[in-house]
């Protein structure tokens, strides 16, 4: 099975339930346009080598297409399609005005020089500028992206339409017209979804532990933001392996700790090092894993001894184990939901730059805890509603959100 196909299991328990018209179902399952692109690149000892890029737009229904742009050797038009329909999937939960895209660069950005990198960043761009836009699809960061390589693509596709467009990307640096408080994002997102998951199971923010299975932007911000809400995190881990100590960590020490000893976090004074498995086996309230996808799965999901879990990376749980999940009684917080934050502050951002009017980050901070409340009772309630997961009543949530529109505008 596909990593799109597997995605689609939900949403096909949640159109069962709601009795999901037909027609609607085979729209929102297949995405409206998909792209690849060759993009040739002279790299620095003069030869040319050729990379491919795509961008999947899932859905324009309630909004231009939304979504981040992922550098990685193994990225491959399944994995953008899958992404691109989480998106979609997201920002209905969210009540975004917005539809769901993605795109990536088949690249290891560790192996190609900053120069190098540049040139694949602006040729994938003008590549896809016909597609994209502040009005058709908005790019922003994702895995292995930051802030300077949208800048490049904000560059040149201002270069492309001989006007600057900040309004066509997030994710900027603040001097590039970027939002306050975007960088944390994803990973308060993620801590706002905990407690309010806390709160429903009845317990205390205090006496809760917490495993994180990341350390990169997502997953330190959520061990940051978790700290800042007193939130103990007994287990972390990186690409190096896992750190555990049971008096908990400080994350803005781990942080520093890392920053020189070569971006990881092995060796970390005072903890007991454990493995990435161990990590997501750990007997704490709360699993958080926020690396890549289809982490857990048949074979360890008997192992989690976690009381809940909620998902920070993209797709981290397969569909054999979100079934053991279930019939172990573990709720877990779903990604389309739980990750919500980033692009809801990305909205925030695409706003100031149509207005050319700032936020500060209080202004942002608060919106945004808002509208992940109020996304979180509507996906609790839809669960409890219809007696099934979270994850279902995510796409109950969302499917409600896109039928409407799709008969409006005469597609159904």
């Amino acid at each position: 099975m596909s990593l799109f196909e597997m995605a689609k299991i939900p949403m096909e328990k949640a159109s069962k339930l709601i009795n999901l018209d037909p027609n609607a179902e085979a729209v929102i399952s297949q995405p409206e346009r998909t792209l690849e692109v060759s993009i040739p690149v002279k790299m620095d000892d003069g030869h040319v080598e050729v990379f491919t890029g795509y961008r999947s737009q899932n859905s324009t229904v309630l909004g231009p297409a939304k979504g981040g742009v992922r550098y990685h050797q193994n990225v491959s038009m399944d994995e953008v399609k899958t992404l691109g329909f989480w998106m979609t999937t997201k920002c209905a939960i969210a009540g975004l005005p917005y539809g769901g895209g993605k795109g990536g660069i088949i690249v290891d950005p560790r192996k190609v020089s900053k120069t190098e990198l540049e040139k694949i960043t602006r040729g994938y761009i003008d590549k896809i500028a016909p597609v994209i836009g502040e009005k058709k699809d908005i790019p922003a960061p994702d895995v292995n992206t930051n802030a300077q390589i949208m800048a490049w693509m904000c560059d040149e596709f201002s270069k492309i339409n001989c006007q600057f467009a900040p309004g066509f990307i997030t994710g900027k640096a603040i001097c590039m017209g970027g939002s306050q408080g975007r960088t944390s994002a994803t990973g308060r997102g993620v801590i706002t979804a905990t407690l309010e998951l806390l709160k429903r199971e009845g317990v205390k923010p205090e006496d809760a532990t917490l495993a994180i299975q990341g350390f990169g932007n997502v997953g330190s911000w959520t061990a940051k933001c978790a700290a800042d809400k007193g939130l103990k995190i007994v287990a972390l881990s990186d690409i190096s392996g896992g750190i555990y100590d049971a008096n908990g960590f400080d994350p803005y020490k781990v942080e520093e700790y890392a920053k020189n000893n070569g971006g990881v976090i092995k060796g970390y004074p005072g903890a007991t090092p454990i493995s990435n498995e161990e990590v997501l086996e750990q007997d704490v309230t709360v699993l958080i894993p926020a690396a890549l996808e289809l982490q857990i799965t048949a074979k360890n999901a008997d192992k989690i001894k976690a009381k809940m879990i909620v998902e920070a990376a993209n797709g981290p749980t397969d569909a054999e184990a979100d079934v053991i999940l279930e019939k172990r009684g573990i709720p877990v917080v779903p990604d389309v939901l739980a990750n919500g934050g980033g692009v809801t502050v990305s909205y925030f951002e695409w706003v100031q730059n149509l207005y050319r009017y700032f936020w500060t980050e209080e202004e942002v901070v608060d919106r945004q805890e808002q509208m992940m409340v109020k996304a979180f009772g509507n996906v609790y309630d839809a669960a409890k509603k219809y007696n099934t997961t979270m994850r279902v009543g995510a796409y109950i949530v969302a499917l409600n959100a896109l039928v409407e529109p799709l008969k409006l505008r005469g597609i159904i």
